[in-house]
């Protein structure tokens, strides 16, 4: 098989579904002779902030010159970056290979995409013997296909209310999901502020003897923000890093360096690692160039100035707007679609108070909410709306709407920023745009 065919292949095995259980992983992971038990694991779960916490361990483990393993999902342009070693996605020609070892095994037992991605994930590691992995979870926790590792650190970012029809209507149960990667004995830190699910997630560590540490009482000063990021004094429990800077632009990143910060704590208390504060700094500042992360409050190019976020739910959109609120006065033309299992009234309500327009797109997928809907929700804000074909077509309008003047935000899910990066790198929408100044970054 060729590259192109193989992907085509694994995205065909989403008309498998999800699968809730851990047989289907731990078949795939036996015909590829149990490559998960040789990698030792940092697992991240949560409902906002995993892949930014992932990606800042990542690069902080890299920076200190371990070989390092990252796996996160969904990506933006390629299959290709949801695994990476020190920042460099997997090959095209190990993915067609690893695919086709596990293509029997896929066939007989119905595998999932998420599963087959997985399972290829800790085979590739495995073979480069990597020094680590930081493991992003996918959906939930508990039934997570990541969830067959014993991980040296469990990390549960935060908890909202996300996935309600998966994973349970209440935050109490939600929580119980993404708690079920604590494993016994081993130290979990989380940034849960909910106190309905803290007290779930303290329970659990209780009834399996783990550590815990409690990433919301960070202490930070904050010395300057900027689209290049946030410059500041962090400190967690007895372990503090003094002028560093975070290579990711929007306050809520200060939370998510806090707890790669306890993360990197405790991993160096299991005497296995040895990080510095020196190589912290270093791994939050150049996390971008580490991990290859986007799409997290990305400013794609100033003229006109275009940003980009994966905010895809109510808590990660409010969340964007603090702290767009704080890097600017002016208010935003936004490019937004969503997936139909999304509260799109709430992801609109949040944005609204920074929007001056809004262009309502349809990422090319089935899960999209149509931009009709899209735009009714808008209206319903009345927020002025036009509802455009597709997110190129969205893209190009807010460029030609916009003049040099307005900023524009591109957000609503991981499908919509990666079809605008798309389009936005593309050299028809450059050409079609120079007369309004459109020269790329």
């Amino acid at each position: 098989m060729s590259y192109p065919e193989t992907v085509r292949y694994l995205y065909a095995l989403q008309q498998h579904g999800m699968k809730f259980g851990l047989q289907g992983i731990l078949a795939l992971l036996h015909a590829l002779k149990n490559p998960h038990r040789s990698v030792p694991v940092i697992h991240v779960a949560g409902t906002n902030g995993k892949g930014s916490t992932a990606s800042m361990l990542a690069a902080i483990l890299t920076a200190a010159g371990y070989k390092t393993g990252l796996y996160t999902s969904p990506h933006l342009l390629d299959f290709s970056e949801r695994i990476r070693m020190n920042g460099r996605p997997i090959g095209r020609k190990e993915i067609v290979r690893f695919t086709k070892k596990m293509r029997q095994t896929i066939n007989r037992h119905q595998s999932t995409f998420f599963e087959a991605t997985t399972a290829m994930a800790f085979a590739w590691f495995a073979e480069r013997k990597v020094d680590i992995a930081v493991v992003e979870a996918g959906l939930g926790g508990r039934l997570d296909s990541t969830n067959v590792v014993r991980p040296l650190v469990s990390i549960i970012t935060n908890i909202g209310l996300d996935h309600k029809e998966i994973l349970g209507e209440t935050v109490e149960e939600i929580a119980r999901e993404k708690a079920g990667i604590i494993k016994r004995k081993v130290p979990c830190i989380t940034g849960v502020t909910d106190r309905r699910a803290l007290r779930v997630v303290r329970r659990v560590c209780r009834e399996r003897s783990s550590p815990w540490l409690d990433g919301s009482r960070y202490k930070a000063r904050i010395k300057g923000a900027t689209w290049e990021g946030t410059s500041l004094d962090l400190a967690l429990g007895n372990t503090k890093i003094v002028d560093a800077h975070i290579g990711l632009a929007g306050l809520f990143q200060v939370s998510n360096a806090a707890m790669a910060l306890g993360a990197i704590d405790l991993l160096n208390k299991t005497g296995r690692f040895e990080i510095s504060v020196d190589e912290v700094k270093k791994g939050l500042n150049d996390v971008q160039a580490l991990t290859g992360i986007r799409g997290r409050l990305q400013r794609f190019r100033k003229d006109p100035p275009v940003f980009l976020d994966v905010a895809h739910n109510p808590d990660a959109a409010r969340t964007l707007v603090r702290s767009l609120q704080k890097l600017s006065s002016e208010p935003f033309m936004l490019v937004f679609g969503v997936m139909r299992d999304k509260d799109c009234d709430a992801i609109v309500r949040a944005f609204a108070p920074i929007v001056s327009e809004a262009i309502a797109v349809a990422a090319r997928t089935e899960r999209s909410l149509s931009a009709s809907d899209v735009a009714a929700a808008f209206s319903r804000r009345r927020v002025p709306v036009t509802a455009a074909l597709s997110v190129r077509e969205g893209v190009e309008l807010a460029l030609k709407r916009s003049g040099h003047r307005r900023p524009i935000l591109i957000s609503g899910s991981h499908f919509v920023v990666g079809e605008a990066l798309q389009a936005l790198a593309s050299k028809k929408v450059l050409d079609n745009h120079s007369a309004f100044g459109y020269i790329g970054r």
